[in-house]
């Protein structure tokens, strides 16, 4: 195997560089996710500003969502072939200019169009993952991938500093400060990551051979699971910042505070998903984190209702929803379930496909990523359509359903989902 990692314990030397490469990885991808999160928050002023439909701000939040997409499976092959330090450091300068542009917009196609180009960042998924793991030992690069991964928690953070600028200075202030930190970013991880070309993919392998697996249906499968805790994740953090406003009434910092309780653990805690995954199997930690988000987006889904009953002294008016505090706490829980899955399914690719990460992580990124560019839009069109705000959970239930069902009968029946040795189901692609 030409990109087999060494492990982090054949030389203290090695051992730092891994971590360092770890730890600075995981610091840019926070940064860059929060970047992609951005119209999360400064999306509500300039929907007032620009008096947008729900269907126009979906695609505006979503639009950066596209791009980060689209550039996944490139930039998973271009890490394979030129390292994960050179590409990295690429694409977070290419943002820079962007971002700082965001401030000047004033027109909805400004928006749309910057948005493009700011939505690099989100790309760099499929860049750092195969980097770091090609660090660590296979035994230890569902852990690494996890903490890595953390850095969706940069979703959390932009719910914390960009409403604290926004009602402080105005939302262009957003993009401005957002750029410098790029920046400053961009410097720390050159100063301290690291190369090794024994993680190169030979130049004899082409890029068709890379795109090969496309017709596995086993990555088509990941591809499905990964829109669910990836793109649900994204399409969720962008759309609850509006939703707490507009369903409970609540100022745009309190509510960027209670979205942050989806938002950070869905990051931080994709850490523990990855040991977990490494303990157990991806097998068995996406089949309990498909159960409890069905569950979750069941009870997410129940529109607030006022019914009345005829009982023998009259009419009875009931009311039945979620109240902020039990909403609060049911996107926490999917928060964590999504931290969980986004780990366990590139557990899966780590396992399958250990001589070609960065291409298969590319694929299945570019899934999920499309997933949350579709949602939001979704999202909005059915608010639209249908003038219940809960809609964007229905949809999401009818998605994991569909997946539960399709895993059930491509992997369940065949494996004992508690399996301590976390083997793979055998025949699972059939």
């Amino acid at each position: 195997m030409a990109n087999a990692p060494l492990s982090v314990g054949d030389s203290p030397q090695r051992s730092r560089q891994a971590w360092s490469v770890l730890l600075v990885s995981t610091l840019a991808f926070t940064v860059c996710f929060m970047v992609w999160m951005m119209f999360g928050v400064i999306g509500i002023p300039i929907k007032k500003m620009l008096n947008l439909s729900s269907t126009q701000f979906g695609l505006l939040t979503a639009m950066p969502v596209l791009t980060g997409s689209l550039v996944r499976v490139p930039l998973g092959i271009w890490t394979d072939r030129f390292g994960g330090r050179i590409v990295m450091t690429v694409l977070m300068a290419l943002t820079v200019p962007a971002i700082w542009l965001m401030s000047y917009a004033t027109e909805y196609w400004h928006f749309l169009t910057i948005g493009l180009f700011v939505g690099l960042a989100g790309g760099s998924f499929s860049v750092g993952t195969p980097y770091v793991a090609r660090w660590f030992p296979k035994n230890r690069q569902g852990m690494a991938m996890g903490v890595y991964g953390a850095g969706n928690s940069g979703a959390a953070v932009n719910k914390f500093v960009a409403p604290v600028l926004l009602v402080a200075f105005g939302w262009a202030m957003v993009p401005q400060v957002y750029a410098a930190i790029m920046l400053g970013t961009l410097v720390l991880f050159w100063l301290f990551s690291y190369s090794d070309p024994a993680h190169l993919v030979p130049s004899n392998v082409k890029f068709t051979d890379q795109l090969r697996a496309l017709k596995d249906p086993k990555v088509i499968k990941y591809c499905q699971y990964y829109s669910i805790v990836f793109g649900g994740y994204v399409a969720l953090s962008l759309w609850m910042v509006q939703y707490y406003v507009g369903e409970y009434g609540l100022d745009i910092r309190v509510a960027a505070l209670l979205a942050a309780c989806f938002s950070l653990p869905g990051g931080v805690l994709r850490a523990i998903g990855g040991v977990l995954s490494d303990k157990y199997g991806a097998h068995s930690v996406t089949w309990w984190v498909m159960w409890v988000s069905w569950i979750c987006l069941f009870l997410l889904s129940y529109p607030q209702t006022d019914f009345t009953i005829l009982t023998v002294d009259g009419p009875t008016t009931f009311h039945i929803g979620l109240n902020v505090y039990a909403f609060t706490a049911l996107m926490g829980v999917l928060g964590v379930a999504f931290a969980f899955g986004k780990a366990s399914v590139f557990k899966y690719i780590s396992d399958d496909y250990p001589k070609n990460i960065g291409a298969i992580s590319g694929i299945v990124g570019l899934a999920g990523g499309l997933g949350g560019f579709v949602l939001p839009i979704m999202f909005g069109a059915l608010m639209d359509f249908t003038g219940i705000r809960s809609s964007a959970f229905m949809l999401m239930y009818g998605v994991v359903w569909v997946s539960l069902i399709w895993m059930y009968f491509t992997e369940v029946r065949r494996t004992d989902v508690m399996d301590p040795t976390g083997a793979s189901p055998a025949g699972a692609a059939r």
